[in-house]
């Protein structure tokens, strides 16, 4: 039976496998993926999405966009995953994590453009659970305030940060030679 979760109670995988829609389960809580993405939001995602796959062609790694969902469990086994996600972008360097329904385990990066109704979940939820599975690199892109933070996981913490604002160029640390320019991200505006 199809439904939709009470955002107020705690939830399963189980119960998410029934539920209408687009949700994200994080730490029993149910978050809902709607509204639709704003252009400037869908902009910053394509922008990227080129300059990853231009970066990745020739290499080992996969670059998804959303809705593709990463499934993250404290066990070998993913048939019943503790955590779903649908970052915006997706790096997997691991062939084996994927499988036909996303992605088990944590993708070398992701990328997050907040919105409005993200933010404070973007920033926190999803910051803890992507350094507690193991992310190697998290990127949080601010439309609002023209500014990428970049976090890298150090000794199992985001132990590594640098802020990215106006004409500066966002640098990985983990895949050393991806750069891209800040101001491709926020032509549109």
């Amino acid at each position: 039976m199809v439904s939709n979760p009470d955002e107020k109670k705690l939830h399963t995988f189980q119960d998410w496998l029934t539920w209408d829609g687009t949700w994200e389960l994080i730490n029993g809580k149910a978050y809902n993926m709607s509204p639709t993405p704003t252009p400037l939001h869908q902009f910053i995602v394509g922008e990227l999405h080129f300059a990853l796959r231009t970066f990745f062609q020739n290499r080992s790694c996969y670059v998804f966009v959303a809705p593709f969902d990463v499934f993250f469990s404290e066990h070998e086994d993913y048939q019943l995953p503790d955590q779903v996600t649908q970052p915006d972008l997706s790096v997997v360097c691991s062939k084996e994590q994927i499988s036909k329904k996303g992605c088990q385990g944590a993708p070398t990066l992701i990328i997050e453009v907040l919105s409005p109704s993200t933010a404070l979940k973007d920033f926190n939820e999803k910051f803890n659970l992507y350094q507690k599975y193991g992310v190697q690199e998290y990127w949080i892109i601010d439309p609002g305030n023209q500014t990428v933070h970049v976090y890298t996981l150090q000794d199992g913490s985001y132990a590594i940060r640098n802020l990215y604002a106006e004409q500066d160029t966002i640098h990985s640390l983990v895949f050393k030679d991806l750069q891209v320019p800040m101001n491709r991200l926020f032509s549109l505006e």
